[in-house]
C-alpha cells in the first residue's frame, strides 16, 4: 500500500523573495531618501551604503534611479547578499550592476569610502541591543559619512508595539503573519517572527527569527547626538482624512501620535 505525497506550496517557498513583497517597499523608501536630501542639501548625492542590506533590494533601487548613483551593501551574511546578488543584482543593467558592490563585513568597521548617505532600515539596527553596542555602531557612521552626509533610519512603536500578538496581512498569493513572541519590560529585549501562509493550508514557520531591543526615539536621538550628529529630525507620517489611515507622507515633526502602532523615519545630518 502506497501513500500518496501532497506537494505543498511552503516547499516551494523562497524565503527572500516573500519578505522583499511582503515587507519592502524600496520604491518609496528611495523616494523619501531622494526627496529629503534634495530639500536640505543643494548637491546632488551619488554614494549611498545601505547597512545591514541582506539582499540589496534597496541598494539596487538606488543604483536604478540614475547613472551617477553608486551603491556599497554591507551586511555580516554572505549567504543572504549571495541571494541578492543572483535575484535582484542580475535584473539591473549591466551598466548599473557595475556601480554595485556588497561587502561582506561588520557594519561597525565598514569599507573605507565616504558614502553621502547611510541606510539602516527595516528596524535592522535593533539587533545591537545594548547602548554601548548601538553607540559604537553610530560612531562608525559618523566617522565614515562625508563632511554633509545624512544617515537615514526608520524605526517603529506604539502602545501595541511591546505586546505580545500576532497579527495578519494578505499579500499576493500568500499570507504574511508577523508574531511578536515576548517582550521583556525590563530590558527592552524581545523576541519577533515573520511566517507565510499559503491558501493550502501550507505555512513557512519562522522564516525570520528576529531577538531586537525595542528602542525608543529619545533613546535612538540621544545616541545619534552623543555619537557627533549635528541635527536629528524625525519624520512623521500623516493621516489620511478619509480612512484615517496613514497617508505613506513624512514630515518633519516634534510632536507625533499617541496610535497603537507607529512607523517613523529619523534623519540624523553629519
Amino acid at each position: 500500500m502506497s501513500s500518496a505525497v501532497t506537494h505543498r506550496e511552503a516547499d516551494d517557498a523562497d524565503r527572500h523573495d516573500l519578505y522583499q513583497r511582503a515587507v519592502q517597499d524600496v520604491e518609496s523608501e528611495i523616494d523619501f531618501v531622494t526627496q529629503t536630501w534634495a530639500s536640505l542639501r543643494d548637491r546632488p548625492a551619488a554614494l549611498l551604503r545601505e547597512d545591514f542590506c541582506g539582499t540589496a533590494n534597496t541598494t539596487c533601487e538606488w543604483v536604478r534611479r540614475h547613472s551617477s548613483h553608486r551603491g556599497l551593501g554591507v551586511d555580516f551574511d554572505g549567504a543572504v547578499q549571495d541571494w541578492g546578488r543572483v535575484h535582484n543584482i542580475t535584473r539591473l543593467d549591466p551598466e548599473a550592476r557595475g556601480r554595485v558592490e556588497l561587502v561582506t563585513a561588520d557594519v561597525t568597521a565598514p569599507p573605507p569610502v565616504t558614502p553621502d548617505i547611510v541606510l539602516a532600515m527595516n528596524f535592522s539596527y535593533y539587533l545591537l541591543m545594548d547602548r554601548a553596542d548601538l553607540l559604537r555602531y553610530f560612531r562608525s557612521v559618523h566617522a565614515s559619512i562625508a563632511g554633509d552626509g545624512i544617515f537615514f533610519l526608520d524605526a517603529y512603536g506604539g502602545y501595541e508595539a511591546p505586546m505580545v500578538l500576532e497579527e495578519k496581512r494578505d499579500c499576493d498569493g500568500f499570507t504574511y503573519v508577523w508574531e511578536q513572541a515576548a517582550f521583556n519590560p525590563i530590558d527592552s529585549r524581545m523576541h519577533c517572527r515573520i511566517h507565510f501562509e499559503f491558501e493550502d493550508g501550507s505555512r513557512v514557520e519562522s522564516a525570520f527569527d528576529y531577538h531586537w531591543r525595542l528602542w525608543t526615539l529619545p533613546e535612538i536621538r540621544e545616541l545619534l547626538e552623543e555619537a557627533g550628529f549635528s541635527k536629528v529630525t524625525i519624520y512623521w507620517e500623516g493621516t489620511d482624512e478619509a480612512s484615517g489611515e496613514g497617508d505613506g507622507v513624512y514630515r518633519p515633526a516634534t510632536v507625533g501620535d499617541a496610535d497603537p502602532g507607529w512607523v517613523c523615519y529619523i534623519v540624523a545630518e553629519a
